[in-house]
């Protein structure tokens, strides 16, 4: 199966089999395979044709898309991305949506759930009407602990000012029966994405943005669980959290 979108991409900007073999360093016959067969290669050489040729890595290989296969280390364990950027904003949305109970979020902004789905705000508001608890806990802006994650992912005051975003974006919500929104000042070692007994845990890498930091799927199998850690840890932090006025 050939891989289309890879020969237009390299036909636009004028790139033979050889030439870009040369600049990722790479046999041309294995570019060739990439086209003509449609093979992926390897993560590091794909991310490095990609930007050799300007265009996004997924859309040249839609495949480095999918998540790792869980080992059987720990039952709890569905999926490991090796970057939240691998991992669909519609994964989010559809955690959510299958949320009968419980939903949980901790960050400090992750506006990319909003920006990627604008409909977030109206899905959280359904899960509320049909009974779910709904806790939200965003970065405050003014906390050292979220200037200083700016600081050292070279952020700056990005950061800040995206806290304040996620705040704007969530504030409708605040008058919503079932839904509470608060604000933290703690050091966030990770964000997570829970709905009922199913979790997105996005962990944080010194100096790396969180985009580019490994995601892991869990799913709560029992007491004492390796879920029920970042369940606990939720609590502890929400316990911390100053609720926002309408």
């Amino acid at each position: 199966m050939q891989n289309e979108r890879l020969r237009a991409v390299m036909a636009t900007g004028g790139w033979t089999h050889a030439a870009l073999a040369a600049a990722v360093d790479v046999d041309p016959k294995s570019v060739e395979r990439w086209v003509n067969l449609g093979r992926t290669p390897r993560r590091t050489t794909a991310l490095q044709a990609a930007e050799t040729l300007g265009e996004d890595v997924h859309a040249l290989w839609p495949r480095l898309r999918q998540p790792r296969a869980a080992r059987a280390v720990s039952s709890e364990l569905v999926a490991l991305y090796d970057q939240r950027a691998d991992l669909p904003v519609s994964a989010f949305a559809d955690l959510i949506t299958q949320a009968r109970k419980r939903i949980d979020v901790l960050v400090y902004a992750a506006v990319f759930l909003h920006e990627a789905y604008p409909r977030l705000n109206e899905l959280l508001r359904e899960r509320a009407h049909d009974g779910c608890t709904i806790r939200i806990a965003l970065g405050d802006a003014d906390s050292p602990n979220v200037q200083q994650r700016g600081a050292e992912e070279r952020f700056g005051h990005g950061i800040e000012s995206r806290c304040r975003l996620a705040l704007m974006h969530y504030r409708p919500l605040v008058e919503v029966s079932g839904i509470e929104l608060r604000t933290h000042g703690t050091t966030l070692y990770n964000s997570v994405y829970r709905a009922d007994d199913q979790m997105l845990v996005n962990g944080h890498v010194w100096g790396v943005n969180a985009y580019a930091s490994p995601v892991w799927h869990l799913r709560r199998s029992g007491n004492g669980s390796m879920f029920d850690t970042y369940a606990e840890s939720f609590d502890a932090v929400w316990a911390t959290a100053r609720p926002v006025e309408g």
